[in-house]
């Protein structure tokens, strides 16, 4: 039983890097779809019963954020993994541009995030982390945790 967890700004990869690496083993929740936390909360809880593996697309930025998925998830006796989308706000900026309309994040809340954004730390409770980054070829390059992530750009 494992759960997955996104952290990183918006516009990073997170929802590509889930439909890549996760669609065929693990059950997708994120805000953008379900709208409010009630049914996010709903569906968190119907997957920790069900021992269903999933991932949490959001952006995860605080420890506050994080915690609510990973003690419910580690009372369930899940396996906590987190992968830590290392910011590059400028490439950020150009993916989220070449969104459509409706999925275009305003700056501000891109800008917000950024601010937010606290590098993830063993100590949260997850028994595994990765920093995860666009190469230029726009695969991803995974590394394991290794006690520090590569600092944001």
């Amino acid at each position: 039983m494992e759960v997955v967890i996104f952290m990183g700004i918006q516009a990073s990869g997170k929802s590509t890097f889930y439909r890549e690496y996760f669609f065929n083993s693990h059950i997708r929740i994120n805000l953008d779809m379900l709208k409010t936390r009630h049914r996010e909360k709903i569906l968190v809880q119907a997957c920790l019963e069900a021992k269903q593996r999933f991932v949490i697309d959001n952006t995860n930025p605080t420890l506050e954020d994080r915690q609510r998925y990973i003690l419910p998830a580690k009372a369930h006796n899940f396996q906590i993994v987190g992968y830590y989308f290392t910011p590059n706000l400028e490439a950020s900026k150009r993916l989220n541009q070449q969104r459509s309309a409706k999925q275009i994040v305003p700056l501000a809340g891109l800008l917000s995030t950024y601010k937010k954004l606290i590098i993830p730390s063993y100590k949260e409770g997850f028994d595994a982390l990765y920093s995860v980054q666009i190469a230029s070829n726009y695969s991803f390059i995974i590394q394991e945790f290794n006690g520090e992530i590569s600092s944001r750009t």
